[in-house]
Parts: C-alpha cells; structure tokens; sequence
C-alpha cells in the first residue's frame, strides 16, 4: 500500500535574491514566485494527484492553492510541514552572520546539527515532526498520490531521515532543491524509496499561463518581502 508523495518547494521569494534564511517567517512570493505556482498547477494535472497538503506559511500556500484550484482539491494544512526556525538566523544572511560570530557560522557549515544556530530549532527535531507529517499522509493515502508544497531546509531534512542518512549531512547530500521543483518518493509504513528529485516544472514559459486563482499575497513583512536561504 505504497503512498507516492510528490514534495515541492515553494515558489521564489524576494529574500532569495539576498540568500537571508526565512524559517518561520511568513514571508510573500515574488511575481516570479507566483509564476511557478501556475507552472506547477499546469505540471500537476494529469498526474493523477489524489490529494493536495501544504505548510502554514504563506509561501508554501500560495503555491500550492493553483494547483489545488486547478485539482478540483481543497488543500490540506499541515502545522508539521512548516519550515525550521532559525533562530539567529531569521531574516539575515550567513555573511552578516559570520560578521557577528564567525565561530558560530563555521559550526553550522560543519554540522548544522551540532552547530545549529543559537535559538533555532535543531534539523533533527525539525525532521522528526516533518518525516511524522509525511508518513500521517501516507497512511491517510495508501496508493494515491499526494501533492506536497512545503519548504527548502526542512523536506531536505526530511529526506535525510526518511533515507537513513544522517540530518547532519542534509546541506552536502542535498545541496538545494529548487523553486516549484517536484522530488518524489514512495512510502510504505516505514519504507522509503527516492523515485525522482529536483525535477523542475517550471519547463514552459508561463507568460500565457492565467492569473486567474491566485490569491495577492497580502502577509505583513517587517522591512523585506520575501523568501528563504537554500
């Protein structure tokens, strides 16, 4: 009874641009950002997509509701799903960081788990509740396909653990997965397989893909609007 789960990135955020870790700040798409989302609605029909969840935060939903629309599926939110808290990290960038603490920055590059940022939330306890997020989904949908928009940091951690690596090891193993880029995997109770990873979907232009379903991003930012850090 093997669930296929397809796992997918938010759309691009201005905060990319400037590399700043966003974690749990709600932080809006770009126009670009909105883009990929109406790229990733054409990409998922005829996919047979059984079912549509999403993190919490704006970025992910706002990705994931044109596909959802476009589905005929009310998007499922999951608390789980959202992206680590960085602490210290929040809103800044890891050469402001390393200004402050070069110390601090060179245990993160070494091991963001034992040298994960002061305040944050460790990628351990970060995987844990996603991997247990994941698998509630696919107990929920036993041969169907789930369509997953959730965030860059934690669907990497995510799969560390769901593959037997160690989440310390997440920024080398997986150096990044894209915007609105699809990574899927098989899961059987506690049996994982890696079928796809990073497949883009933003493969044809989406000047002419329609506006139409997609909300305005309205999320207050506090100075910047925009994104999350690979």
């Amino acid at each position: 009874m093997t669930a296929r789960l397809l796992l997918v990135r938010h759309g691009e955020t201005v905060w990319h641009a400037e590399n700043r870790y966003a974690g749990t700040s709600d932080i809006a798409l770009t126009e670009r950002g909105h883009r990929q989302a109406r790229a990733l609605a054409h990409w998922a029909r005829g996919r047979g997509i059984d079912a549509v969840a999403c993190s919490p935060l704006s970025r992910a939903r706002r990705t994931a509701e044109p596909a959802a629309t476009a589905l005929s599926l009310v998007p499922e939110v999951v608390e789980d799903l959202r992206e680590m808290d960085f602490g210290w990290g929040e809103g800044r960038t890891l050469a402001e960081m390393e200004a402050e603490d070069p110390a601090a920055v060179r245990a993160f590059r070494d091991d963001p788990e034992t040298g994960a940022f002061p305040g944050s939330e460790r990628p351990g306890e970060a995987a844990a509740r996603a991997v247990a997020a994941l698998r509630r989904l696919a107990a929920a949908h036993p041969d169907r396909t789930v369509l997953v928009v959730a965030h860059n940091s934690l669907l990497r951690t995510a799969l560390c653990t769901l593959l037997g690596i160690p989440v310390g090891r997440y920024r080398t193993v997986f150096p990044r997965l894209d915007n609105a880029a699809v990574t899927e995997i098989g899961v059987d109770g506690d049996r994982t397989a890696l079928r796809s990873l990073n497949v883009p979907t933003e493969t044809v232009s989406t000047a002419n893909v329609p506006a139409a379903n997609v909300p305005t991003d309205t999320v207050p930012t506090d100075g910047a609007t925009g994104g999350s850090r690979p």
